[in-house]
């Protein structure tokens, strides 16, 4: 219905923020981690939205970012999870975290949020666990475009670097960052550029 709202923060608290759009203030139900991310009152901020409809009643839900509202999209539909379910998962985990929570079936880590349970988390990761991918993450967003410069650059030695620092039992993201870390002279090889990687992380 309300792809976004853009004004003036009139009020903050910890579930909710009113914005003025100079002729109406806007309600918005947010998460705790939101709340300690906007900027203060008098400053503009765009929230992106969701709006849940009920017989009794009708909210907006408000994200910082569209990744976070597609995350949140998908947290609600899961059984037992409802709109104020899903913003208190968000309250405790960014949703880089709660994909790496499903991926890795870290049930514990999503029963943090208020009022969800063991069995509830279960069932997120249940549900979710085939609609989320390691490329879905900003550090797997991060590779794919890492990825494709190099591709563009005519330039496989960093890719290599990054493969070979795989082998060696590194992480994809673990890899990347120290790949990125290192200033690398132009005619680098694979080999020196794995040289200076790893000395980085050490």
């Amino acid at each position: 219905m309300i792809a976004f709202i853009r004004g003036i923060i009139d009020e903050i608290t910890e579930e909710s923020v009113v914005i003025d759009t100079g002729s109406m203030g806007y309600n918005i139900r947010i998460s705790g981690k939101t709340a300690g991310e906007l900027p203060g009152i008098g400053e503009e901020v765009r929230l992106y939205t969701y709006t849940s409809v009920r017989e009794d009643a009708i909210w907006l839900y408000g994200f910082l970012t569209r990744d976070e509202l597609a995350v949140y999209k998908q947290l609600i539909t899961v059984g037992g999870i409802g709109p104020k379910g899903g913003l208190a998962i968000l309250s405790v985990m960014s949703a880089d975290d709660l994909r790496f929570a499903v991926l890795s079936g870290d049930a514990k880590a999503i029963a943090k949020a208020p009022g969800v349970g063991i069995k509830t988390a279960g069932r997120v990761i249940l549900d979710l666990k085939d609609k989320i991918s390691m490329r879905d993450t900003a550090i797997g967003r991060e590779e794919a475009a890492y990825a494709e410069g190099m591709e563009q650059d005519g330039n496989s030695a960093r890719s290599e670097a990054v493969e070979a620092l795989t082998a060696l039992g590194y992480s994809p993201a673990d890899a990347l960052k120290a790949i990125r870390k290192v200033e690398i002279p132009e005619d680098a090889d694979a080999e020196l550029i794995l040289k200076l990687a790893l000395k980085n992380m050490f």
